[in-house]
């Protein structure tokens, strides 16, 4: 694989960690510091927007929780996943833009749970699976949408910004490959 689609995972991490959530504060705490930045003062039950790194920290400290619609569950990755089944194999489903760093978080946390408490270890491997099968569905539609003849915008749209680098990767290698498997001696292609 070449670097590029690896490069733009981390940079939508980065992105992701940077991105605003919602947070609600659980207890009143006077202005802070994280890495430089001063974020607060926080005042109990109300809701604030802070950058995702900053959110997870304050939860850390048990200063702040998230929104429950910030965050990934089962319950929303089982619906991810049976919508991507039930669409056929020339449509894909709408994602958020940030899906995959979110998950990224999300099987990140629960292993965490999983390894403190064996109880947890169920859910996470629920997960893991409901996640390989929702890559493996839409990584065969899109490498069905990338041996087709060039997508309009309205489909491409449903892909991630990840899986759109995975799409024109396949699209132009399958491109030229056909383009060099038509080749005739003459150099013309028929």
């Amino acid at each position: 694989m070449s670097a590029e689609p690896l490069t733009f995972i981390r940079d939508a991490d980065f992105t992701f960690e940077n991105t605003p959530v919602k947070i609600v504060v659980n207890r009143n705490c006077p202005e802070i510091e994280l890495a430089g930045l001063k974020v607060g003062p926080f005042q109990e039950g109300k809701e604030y927007e802070v950058r995702f790194w900053i959110a997870e920290e304050l939860e850390k400290a048990g200063i702040a929780r998230f929104r429950e619609e910030e965050l990934l569950d089962l319950v929303k990755l089982n619906k991810i996943h049976w919508k991507e089944r039930v669409q056929p194999t020339q449509q894909i489903s709408s994602l958020p833009e940030d899906f995959y760093p979110r998950l990224r978080h999300y099987l990140t946390d629960l292993k965490k749970d999983a390894i403190k408490k064996t109880e947890k270890m169920g859910d996470y491997e629920k997960a893991m699976s409901l996640s390989r099968d929702i890559i493996n569905l839409r990584l065969k539609k899109i490498v069905s949408l990338a041996s087709a003849p060039a997508q309009t915008d309205q489909i491409l749209q449903n892909l991630t910004r990840e899986e759109r680098v995975v799409y024109k990767s396949l699209y132009e290698t399958i491109s030229e490959w056909r383009k060099e498997i038509l080749k005739t001696k003459g150099g013309d292609e028929s």
